[in-house]
C-alpha cells in the first residue's frame, strides 16, 4: 500500500461505518474489495491489518450498528473474508473475536438482514475467500457453518445458491489437499472431516425423497466433477464415484427419469476424468444406459460430449452417434413408404417410437430437430472424428427436411404427413438444416446427390415465401456447394449439368438483387461477393457470370438508398473488378464496366456518402487492390494513394481513417520491397541522393504519408493513434539501426531541426492537438524528404508508442483515485481534490 493511500484510508473506513453518510454505489465498494484482493493476494502478512487499525474499527463499529444497510454489510463481510484469507490475519481477527461475530452463529445469518440476498452471498463470498488455510476450514466446521452452506445450496437466489455450490466444491477440495500424499483404495474411504460432511450430506440428499434435494446433489457433483477435483484427485474420485454410483443408476432405471439433463450432465464431466480412460468397468456401462433411458433430448448433449472425447470406447461412441442419427432416420424414413433408399441407422439405441412420438407433435418436433442439427454442425466442425458419419444418408435427409419446410415434398405415410404438417414453414428448422448443409459440403463422397440438391437449393431461391433470414442461409450453403461442385473433374455430361446450374443460379440471383427488400438485396450481394472469392479463377463461373446482367444491377446498387446495400455492393463491385478490370487479360474489354468508372464512382463515395459503412467498405476494396497489385505502376499507386489518404484524413468516421493506415502501411511496405535492394538492411543516417531510401522517402513526402500519419498520432481516438505510431516505428526500423538515432540536441540549432523539436512537443500534448497542422506548423515541411528523415529519427516514438498503449484509466482508476472519489462522495474533501473517473 502507498504511503498516500495509508493516509486516505482512515477518512474512508470512518465514512463507511457512519450511518449519516449517504449510500455509496456499489461499484466504488467492489473495486475498493478489488484493491484489497490484490494487497491481500501479494502479502500474506499480518502487518496489513496492524499498521492499518482503522480496517478493523471499520469492522468493529459496522457490527456495533443496530441496523446497518445491506450493502455496507455485506462490503464488510467480504472485506473480512479477503483479510482472513492468510493464517496470520485470519489468527489476528480472531484475536480481535471478529469472525465468529461475522461469520458463526452470532454473526447475521440469525438476523433480518439475513432476508436480504445480497447478505447471504456475501456470506458465502467471504467464506469462500478466507478458506485458504486450515484454521478457517475447522472454525467452518465447529462455528454449524458447513450447515449454513448446504442449506444455500437451496436458496430462492440462483446466485447464492451457485455461489454455495461453488463454496462446496472449493471446500472439498482444498480439505483434500494435505492429503494427496497418502495411497488410497476404493475401499480407503477415510476422508477428512470436512470433506467426510460434504460427502455424507450428498449421500443423504440423494437417497431422499425430495426432487430438490436431489437436484442441488446432482448439481453440486457436477460442478465436482468438472473441476480441478476430477483430474487432480483421481483416487478420490473413484472413491467418490464408487459412493454414488448405484443411486445414479437408480435414478436411469427409473420411470419416467427425473432430472435427465442433470443426470446427463453428470455422466459427461465423470467420463472427462481421467480415473475412466480405461475401456473397461461399470462406468461405461452406465453410460450406455443412460444414451438408452434418456429422452433423445436430454440424450443428445451427451450423446455429442461423448463423440468429442478422445478416451471414450469405441462402441459407446458409435452409440453415440446412433442416438443424434436417430430423429435424422426416422425423417428418411418417414418421408416415403415403402422406403426407396437405406436409412441412416441399422438399428436404434432407444425405442424408435419415442423419437417418432417426439416428431408427431407439433410442439416438440421443431425442437428436436433443431437440437439434433446443431450437434451435428459441431461435429463436422471437427478436424478429428473417431466415427465415420454416414454422409450421403446424411444429406438426404437434410434435403428432405427442408423440402417438408417448404412444402415441396407430399410423403405417402401418415407419420410423414404428419410431420411435414409440423415443419411447413418452420424457419429455426430451416435455418439449422441449411447450417447443416453447408458444413456437409466439405465431405466427400456426396457427389451422386449434386443434381438433387441444387434442385432443393434454387427452389429456396426462387421462392418468394423464403423468409429474408432463411434466403441469406440458403445463399451461404449454395456458395459453399458451387465451390465443391466447380472443384469435381466434370466429364461433358457432368458439364453440362454444372453449366445449367450456374446458369440458374446467376437468373435468380439477377432476380433478388431487384428485390424491394434490402435484406434480400443485400444478402444476394454478400453471395455474389463469397462467390466471386472462391470461383474468380474458374472459366466456367466466369463466363456465366459476364453473360448475365448480374454486373450491371450491382454497380446499380452503388445507388442503393439503404447504407448497409451500398457497403454490399461496393464490396461486391471491388471483388468483381478483380475479373472485369484488373485481370492480366481483361475479358471485358469495351464494357462500361472499366477501371476508371470504378474507381472515380468509389473515390465518389468515399468523399460523399452520408453513411460511415460505405465509405469504411471501400478503404477496405481500396486496401484490397493494393495488395493485389492492382493500381498500376509506382507513380500510378502514388498518386491514387496520395489521393484516397487526402480525403480520409477529414473522414469523421475513425474507422475509416484507420483503414487509411491500413492502406498506408501496404503502400510502404510495398514500396520499400519495390526500391530496396535488400528490404531489412538499415542504413545510415546520411543519406545521399543517389540511394534507394532517398527515393523511397521522396516518393513518400510526394504522397503526403507524412502529415497523415504525425497527424493521426494527434488523433481523437486512440486506435488510429496506435496504429499510426506502429506504421512510424516501422519506418524509423527501416530507416535507422538502433545506434544511430538523431540526436535532438544537436539539430535544434537547424531551421528543420527546430521544426522537428516543436513537433516533438505538439506530440507529447497527445489528443491536446487534436487541431493538428498537417500542411506543417513552425517550419515543419513534411514533403520535404531532409526533414522527414530527420523527424524519424528525432522523435521519440517508442516514448509515444508507449503513451498511446497505456489503458486510458492507468491514472484515473489508481486505488489513490479511488479513495478520493468515496471520500468526496461523502462530502469530506473538497472538489478540487479529488480526481474523479
Amino acid at each position: 500500500m502507498t504511503r498516500e493511500c495509508a493516509v486516505l484510508l482512515p477518512g474512508v473506513c470512518a465514512a463507511l461505518a457512519d450511518p449519516r453518510h449517504p449510500g455509496l454505489d456499489d461499484t466504488c465498494l467492489e473495486k475498493l474489495l478489488d484493491w484489497f484482493r490484490s494487497l491481500t493476494w501479494f502479502d500474506t502478512t499480518v502487518e496489513l491489518v496492524q499498521d492499518n487499525p482503522c480496517l478493523t474499527e471499520l469492522i468493529t463499529s459496522v457490527l456495533a450498528l443496530p441496523d446497518p444497510s445491506p450493502s455496507i454489510l455485506s462490503f464488510t463481510l467480504q472485506l473480512a473474508g479477503i483479510l482472513a484469507s492468510s493464517e496470520s490475519r485470519f489468527q489476528h481477527l480472531q484475536q480481535e473475536k471478529l469472525l465468529g461475530r461475522l461469520f458463526g452463529q452470532e454473526g447475521p445469518r440469525g438476523s433480518t438482514a439475513w432476508e436480504d440476498a445480497s447478505v447471504r452471498s456475501a456470506w458465502v463470498k467471504g467464506v469462500h475467500s478466507m478458506v485458504h488455510h486450515q484454521p478457517a476450514l475447522l472454525f467452518l466446521c465447529s462455528t454449524g457453518g458447513m450447515d449454513v452452506i448446504f442449506t444455500l445450496q437451496g436458496d430462492p437466489s440462483l446466485f447464492v445458491a451457485s455461489a454455495a455450490s461453488q463454496l462446496l466444491v472449493h471446500i472439498l477440495t482444498f480439505s483434500l489437499e494435505s492429503e494427496t500424499s497418502k495411497t488410497l483404495s476404493t475401499r480407503d474411504c477415510d476422508w477428512p472431516a470436512c470433506a467426510q460432511m460434504i460427502v455424507k450430506h450428498i449421500q443423504e440428499s440423494l437417497q431422499s425423497s425430495s426432487a430438490s434435494h436431489i437436484e442441488q446433489s446432482l448439481k453440486l457433483l457436477s460442478s465436482l466433477f468438472g473441476s480441478c477435483f476430477g483430474s487432480c484427485y483421481t483416487a478420490w474420485t473413484q472413491v467418490l464415484w464408487l459412493d454414488i454410483a448405484k443411486q445414479i443408476e437408480s435414478f436411469l432405471l427409473e420411470e419416467p427419469v427425473q432430472a435427465q439433463p442433470l443426470l446427463a450432465n453428470l455422466l459427461l464431466n465423470v467420463a472427462r476424468s481421467p480415473v475412466f480412460c480405461g475401456t473397461e468397468g461399470s462406468f461405461w456401462a452406465l453410460v450406455t444406459s443412460a444414451l438408452e433411458h434418456l429422452t433423445p433430448v436430454q440424450a443428445g448433449p451427451l450423446a455429442v460430449g461423448l463423440l468429442k472425447l478422445c478416451k471414450c470406447p469405441q462402441d459407446v461412441r458409435i452409440q453415440a452417434l446412433t442416438v443424434l442419427l436417430q430423429p435424422m432416420d426416422c425423417i428418411l424414413r418417414a418421408a416415403s413408404q415403402p422406403l426407396e433408399c437405406a436409412g441412416l441407422l441399422d438399428e436404434s439405441v432407444s425405442d424408435p417410437g419415442t423419437v417418432e412420438s417426439l416428431l408427431s407433435s407439433k410442439t416438440t418436433c421443431a425442437g428436436l430437430l433443431c437440437q439434433t442439427l446443431a450437434h451435428l454442425e459441431k461435429l463436422l466442425s471437427l478436424k478429428h472424428l473417431r466415427v465415420d458419419l454416414p454422409c450421403v444418408s446424411l444429406l438426404r435427409s437434410l434435403m428432405t427436411i427442408l423440402q417438408f419446410c417448404n412444402g415441396f415434398l407430399s410423403p405417402t405415410s401418415p407419420l410423414g404427413s404428419t410431420i411435414s404438417r409440423n415443419l411447413i414453414n418452420c424457419f429455426r428448422v430451416q435455418k439449422s438444416a441449411l447450417d447443416v448443409l453447408a458444413a456437409l459440403s466439405e465431405e466427400k463422397d456426396c457427389d451422386t446427390l449434386m443434381g438433387s440438391l441444387f434442385d432443393v437449393l434454387l427452389a429456396y431461391l426462387q421462392s418468394p415465401n423464403t423468409s429474408p433470414t432463411v434466403l441469406k442461409k440458403t445463399f451461404q450453403a449454395t456458395s459453399k456447394w458451387l465451390v465443391h461442385l466447380l472443384g469435381l473433374s466434370c466429364s461433358n455430361s457432368q458439364w453440362q449439368q454444372t453449366e445449367k446450374i450456374l446458369e440458374d443460379v446467376f437468373v435468380v440471383l439477377q432476380k433478388r438483387l431487384c428485390s424491394p427488400c434490402w435484406e434480400v438485396r443485400d444478402s444476394s450481394l454478400e453471395f455474389l461477393t463469397a462467390m466471386v472469392k472462391c470461383l474468380r479463377d474458374q472459366k466456367e463461373f466466369r463466363q456465366c457470370l459476364l453473360s448475365s446482367e448480374v454486373l450491371r444491377l450491382t454497380e446499380n446498387l452503388l445507388e442503393d438508398p439503404e447504407s448497409y446495400v451500398r457497403a454490399s455492393a461496393v464490396t461486391a463491385v471491388g471483388h468483381l473488378a478483380l475479373i472485369t478490370c484488373f485481370a492480366p487479360e481483361s475479358p471485358v474489354i469495351g464494357h462500361q464496366y472499366n477501371r476508371e468508372s470504378i474507381v472515380a464512382k468509389l473515390q465518389e463515395i468515399l468523399s460523399t456518402d452520408s453513411e460511415g459503412f460505405p465509405r469504411r467498405a471501400v478503404i477496405s476494396i481500396f486496401t484490397k487492390w493494393l495488395r493485389e497489385g492492382c493500381t498500376g505502376q509506382l507513380e500510378d499507386t502514388e498518386q491514387f494513394v496520395s489521393s484516397v489518404i487526402q480525403t480520409v484524413e477529414h473522414d469523421l468516421d475513425w474507422e475509416v481513417r484507420l483503414g487509411g493506415l491500413e492502406l498506408v502501411e501496404v503502400f510502404c511496405s510495398q514500396t520499400i520491397c519495390q526500391l530496396s535492394q535488400c528490404p531489412y538492411a538499415p542504413v545510415s543516417s546520411a543519406v545521399t541522393s543517389s540511394t534507394p531510401e532517398n527515393e523511397l522517402l521522396q516518393v513518400f513526402c510526394r504522397a503526403k504519408l507524412f502529415g497523415f500519419l504525425f497527424g493521426s498520432l494527434c488523433d481523437c481516438d486512440k486506435p488510429v493513434g496506435q496504429r499510426a505510431c506502429d506504421v512510424l516505428v516501422g519506418l524509423r526500423g527501416h530507416f535507422y539501426p538502433m545506434s544511430t538515432l538523431e540526436n535532438p540536441q544537436e539539430i535544434e540549432d537547424s531551421p528543420a531541426g527546430r521544426g522537428i523539436a516543436w513537433l516533438q512537443r505538439t506530440l507529447r500534448q497527445g489528443s491536446l492537438a487534436q487541431n493538428f497542422p498537417r500542411d506543417g506548423g513552425d517550419g515543419v515541411d513534411f514533403q520535404d524528404p531532409e526533414s522527414m528523415m530527420l523527424a524519424l529519427g528525432a522523435i521519440d516514438l517508442l516514448e509515444l508508442h508507449d503513451e498511446l498503449n497505456k489503458s486510458s484509466d492507468h491514472v484515473e482508476e489508481s486505488p489513490q483515485s479511488l479513495l478520493q472519489d468515496i471520500l468526496a462522495t461523502v462530502g469530506t474533501i473538497e472538489d478540487n481534490e479529488v480526481d474523479c473517473y
